[in-house]
């Protein structure tokens, strides 16, 4: 399957940024607001809750404390522009300036030792990259390694107790089985290090694309239906087993919102290339 095929539908990379202005705008928030939308769930009946127990819920509780919001600040050249755009002031048209822009990812801790998947596009260029977990717990993150070519990249952070998830085996995959993809949709929005999980199937396999303008090369892709959007990028595509099976990666879209085909970089492709990290 080529490219060209889907016209105007555009790729769409998966890591969203935002200022932070933005997110100090909704860290402002009155206390008395957030009180009233919360809910707790300790005040669930245990009974009810065990009758809707599944193996999707199952497995959803056995990746979901792995997955991490990758917060990355990166610094831009723009060329700036003369306030009065015309005679003696041309001349300092276009002088480069720097700024620092925020974006955020998301990203999977597969070793009881700190270790991350993410896409190399969420972290490519980073100045800065703090990871934060669902528990709330917030650390500062290096790369160890980055595969611009394949679109992976391999953080460490240094912790106590920290939760993993189970790298699968994506050889044996069945079309129309069930897939889970967890990550931080427009996390910004939210101010909430929980991730979001959206359920389908796996669509296709041996998804194939020619290489692209910014060099990525994907090949031998995992396509699902299961909801991602950006801000997913980095994070883990798994199986009812509660195992990581692919890293989703990037959609196809029109208006880059989710239009249920997105593509997910097998598990055994990621085990392969960190092996040479």
């Amino acid at each position: 399957m080529k490219i060209g095929c889907f016209g105007i539908i555009a790729i769409i990379l998966l890591n969203a940024g935002i200022t932070i202005a933005l997110i100090n705008h909704f860290d402002d928030r009155p206390t008395n607001i957030k009180d009233i939308f919360r809910e707790s769930p300790a005040q669930a009946n245990k009974a009810d809750i065990a009758t809707r127990e599944n193996a999707i819920t199952k497995a959803v509780r056995m990746v979901e404390p792995a997955v991490v919001s990758v917060n990355v600040m990166k610094t831009e050249l723009v060329r700036s522009r003369s306030p009065f755009g015309f005679g003696f002031f041309d001349f300092f048209d276009g002088a480069p300036m720097q700024r620092q822009v925020q974006s955020i990812g998301s990203g999977v801790i597969y070793d009881a030792e700190g270790y991350i998947i993410t896409n190399a596009h969420v972290v490519s260029g980073a100045s800065q990259i703090k990871v934060v977990l669902p528990d709330k717990r917030e650390f500062d993150a290096g790369i160890i390694g980055i595969d611009q070519i394949h679109d992976i990249a391999k953080l460490k952070i240094t912790g106590h107790n920290l939760p993993f998830a189970k790298l699968g085996d994506s050889k044996n995959l069945i079309i129309g089985e069930w897939s889970i993809a967890l990550g931080n949709p427009y996390g910004f929005l939210m101010n909430d290090s929980k991730p979001s999980v959206s359920v389908g199937v796996i669509s296709a396999l041996n998804r194939s694309f020619a290489p692209r303008a910014d060099k990525h090369v994907y090949k031998g892709m995992i396509q699902t239906d299961a909801a991602v959007n950006p801000g997913n990028s980095g994070g883990p595509l798994a199986n009812i087993n509660g195992e990581v099976i692919g890293i989703n990666t990037f959609i196809f879209s029109e208006n880059g919102g989710n239009v249920g085909i997105g593509f997910a970089i097998p598990a055994n492709a990621v085990k392969a290339i960190l092996a040479q990290m």
